[in-house]
């Protein structure tokens, strides 16, 4: 699977968990609209490390890094080709 596809698989999977069925796009802010919480978000950079080796204590953390599927990818990208 893409890195693209597995994003949208695990951020659909943490909005089903919260009873959040609504669609959503890539660029859709998932963090900072609060369709997700601070919670969710440790969660996406645990999954961001362990499937991708992205280290957060280099990089340094900011939400907004992965506040849509579009920037998740992003980050992936440029931390998996860096």
């Amino acid at each position: 699977m893409e890195p693209r596809e597995i994003t949208r698989t695990m951020v659909a999977g943490l909005l089903t968990n919260k009873g959040d069925r609504s669609p959503f796009s890539d660029a859709d802010s998932l963090v900072v609209s609060g369709r997700l919480q601070s919670l969710d978000a440790v969660s996406i950079a645990l999954f961001l490390e362990r499937e991708y080796g992205i280290d957060f204590s280099r990089v340094g953390f900011d939400q907004t890094q992965i506040d849509s599927v579009d920037a998740i990818v992003a980050l992936i990208e440029r931390e998996c080709h860096a």
